[in-house]
């Protein structure tokens, strides 16, 4: 019998045709496993808390930063700098007092991913790096555990449940990541805030859907949606009798992290923090700040004093840098990986004093909102 709060709580899913008190109670009695409590991984984790899950564990190494809080909706501008999982626990326990909510701030690797794993009855991958996707998959394929796998990328997203033999793992459908630096992460991209709500909404009815055993989950089927069109299109995925994993012949028997590094580039290039950026400004040692950024992110704030060219016109407007091959320039971007191109470039050109601004604009007006905070 339930209690008379747990009546309450849940009479919208006990009055479900199909779901009843039944659906409630293997709820009740499940666990699952969130990897990654940021954009993906709030919404999902906020749902499953209301359903009544369990038992819901959330595995992230990070803290909490201003600029997760347009999308990442469990944590609050009061929880800015401690850890992501701390503030997880406090949301959802808000929200749910009788689940049992994990935190393990901790990264998820290679050290740890199949004993975590095996705590769980599924595991939803909510991770934002090819790495961790990979390692996920690999420990569940290993540690026979479902995946509801989720991904966003600008004004796109998708969905797909990875359950080998019955369907595809991640492996099947990308059996190896993108070369490092060809494709850019949120932090450079961007993001529409409401994607990851979507995305993430879907994987947690998936989560339910296993969980409870209703419907037709996206087992063999990757679901995709455009947020500009409002277009959501299903694919027909196969598992891959070749696949290095889950194939016929696997050549893959341990949860290993893939070799996914960025390429370091030039040596010679030198790297500054933002607060060494920020030495060097009020010391008035003489330098060119280059922003390759567009128009539409050079809008909403710069540096003063900086010159501006988009990474994508550089190479055909290094004359507007004219006499400066021994000066020292130091580049700058969003984030910090397209200032490093930019640096490669310049070095391959001649000009011998280059310097990568790490962590780009958005690690600056960090470190500036940090050092106003503290005069």
């Amino acid at each position: 019998m339930f209690t008379v709060d747990q009546q309450l709580r849940y009479a919208r899913h006990v009055t479900l045709p199909g779901f009843g008190a039944e659906g409630q109670r293997r709820l009740m009695d499940s666990s699952v496993l969130i990897v990654g409590a940021g954009g993906l991984g709030s919404p999902a984790a906020l749902y499953l808390a209301a359903a009544g899950v369990g038992r819901i564990g959330i595995v992230d190494d990070d803290v909490v930063d201003l600029t997760n809080l347009q999308r990442q909706i469990l944590h609050r501008t009061a929880d800015v700098g401690i850890a992501k999982t701390d503030s997880a626990q406090q949301t959802l326990t808000e929200r749910n007092p009788e689940v049992e909510v994990v935190p393990m701030a901790a990264r998820f690797d290679e050290s740890n991913a199949r004993a975590l794993l095996r705590d769980y009855d599924l595991v939803l991958d909510a991770a934002d790096n090819f790495p961790t996707r990979y390692l996920v998959n690999d420990a569940a394929v290993l540690e026979g555990c479902r995946v509801v796998h989720g991904s966003v990328y600008l004004y796109e997203g998708q969905v797909t449940v990875l359950d080998p033999p019955a369907g595809p793992c991640y492996r099947c459908l990308f059996p190896q990541p993108p070369a490092p630096g060809t494709v850019p992460s949120c932090a450079e991209a961007g993001v529409l805030g409401v994607l990851p709500g979507v995305i993430g909404v879907l994987q947690a009815t998936e989560a339910l859907k296993l969980l409870t055993g209703l419907g037709d989950p996206l087992v063999g089927r990757l679901l995709s949606y455009d947020a500009l069109s409002m277009a959501f299109r299903t694919l027909q995925v196969k598992r891959r009798c070749d696949c290095a994993l889950c194939g016929d012949t696997p050549s893959i028997t341990e949860a290993r992290a893939i070799d996914w590094q960025c390429d370091v580039g030039d040596p010679d290039i030198l790297s500054l923090g933002a607060a060494d950026y920020r030495t060097l400004r009020e010391g008035a040692e003489p330098h060119v700040l280059l922003d390759v950024r567009e128009t539409r992110e050079i809008d909403a704030g710069y540096i003063e004093g900086c010159i501006t060219i988009p990474l994508g016109e550089l190479n055909a407007r290094l004359s507007e840098l004219g006499g400066q091959q021994d000066a020292l320039i130091v580049c700058l971007c969003q984030a910090g990986i397209r200032s490093r191109k930019a640096a490669d470039l310049l070095r391959r050109n001649g000009f011998r004093r280059v310097a990568n601004l790490e962590g780009g604009y958005l690690a600056w007006l960090t470190n500036e909102r940090q050092a106003h905070k503290g005069e």
